[in-house]
């Protein structure tokens, strides 16, 4: 079992974001609690939102990259200004708004104001209030889309709207819920609200580590969910842990067992994997072509 600074050093927790704080705030007030020295969260919701919010907890902050970029849910309100018939609003997103997109990011956000090409993947409205005015919606849309932004935009188009509230319910591998697999490794990945994770910080300040050790995905098992893995040979953990680059001869096979090169699976020029020995994450790395050397390290575990 895992020192429990070693688990909060390279782990991730899955928060619920109440609404009222940003979500920089809740990020360092997690820091704080844990007395670690850095944290980062994983897509911004703005102080009203709520939901998801994964954080990433000391040198776990360097893989954030690689769970960030993921698509991600919401349920929300569409408020528009006049009465809309569901069904006619419903046949105006699915024209204009699933799909590919073009969409600037609005007034206030953390990126540069230029258009940039998203996805929505569907933007369904599951029922309308009896004044026709109200909309509940779900929907699901590449990472870096603004749901505010569509709710706005589509409002352009039918003389007015916005949207009226936002709960993100899912972002990548995290969500509001528990299934398969993750259900068995102790509910790790479970949504935690800011109470629970209190509770939790308490009881370990007070000797009882077993409600935050609940709470904290290991990273190494997180980076398994969104990069295919390798497996290297152990006599190259010397090399490759003072940064030296993986050799071919060195690489065992894929994670699945599948042979990396040869009839198996490929590994492609410039994707990027988890590299593991055995259980011990050793970092991640990116392909690059040649028949000596196999890959690069991004960031190494050491």
């Amino acid at each position: 079992m895992k020192d429990i600074k070693e688990l909060l050093d390279f782990g991730l927790i899955n928060i619920d974001k109440p609404a009222g704080p940003t979500s920089f705030s809740v990020s360092e007030f997690v820091c704080r609690k844990l007395g670690l020295s850095k944290t980062s969260h994983m897509g911004t919701l703005d102080p009203k939102v709520t939901g998801v919010l994964p954080i990433t907890l000391g040198r776990a902050c360097k893989l954030a990259g690689y769970f960030i970029k993921h698509d991600k849910s919401y349920v929300g309100v569409l408020e528009t200004h006049k009465v809309c018939d569901i069904v006619e609003l419903q046949k105006l997103i699915d024209e204009n708004f699933v799909g590919k997109i073009r969409q600037t990011p609005p007034h206030r956000s953390a990126v540069k104001r230029e258009e940039r090409i998203r996805e929505v993947f569907f933007w369904k409205l599951l029922e309308a209030s009896d004044n026709g005015k109200s909309f509940l919606f779900e929907c699901r849309v590449e990472g870096g889309t603004y749901i505010r932004k569509l709710c706005s935009d589509l409002g352009d188009m039918i003389g007015g709207g916005h949207m009226a509230s936002l709960r993100r319910i899912e972002a990548g591998i995290f969500s509001e819920e528990i299934g398969g697999s993750r259900e068995v490794r102790g509910g790790r990945w479970r949504l935690v609200s800011l109470y629970e994770f209190e509770t939790a910080v308490e009881a370990w300040k007070n000797g009882d580590d077993s409600l935050l050790r609940r709470m904290v995905v290991p990273a190494e098992e997180a980076i398994r969910e969104v990069l295919p893995v390798v497996e290297v040979d152990k006599s190259a953990l010397k090399s490759l842990y003072i940064g030296r680059p993986l050799l071919a001869r060195n690489v065992v096979s894929r994670g699945d067992g599948l042979q990396v090169t040869g009839n198996g699976y490929k590994i492609k020029e410039d994707e990027v994997f988890a590299l593991f020995c055995g259980d011990v994450f050793v970092g991640t790395y990116k392909r690059i072509g040649g028949d000596a050397l196999f890959g690069r390290a991004e960031f190494v575990k050491n």
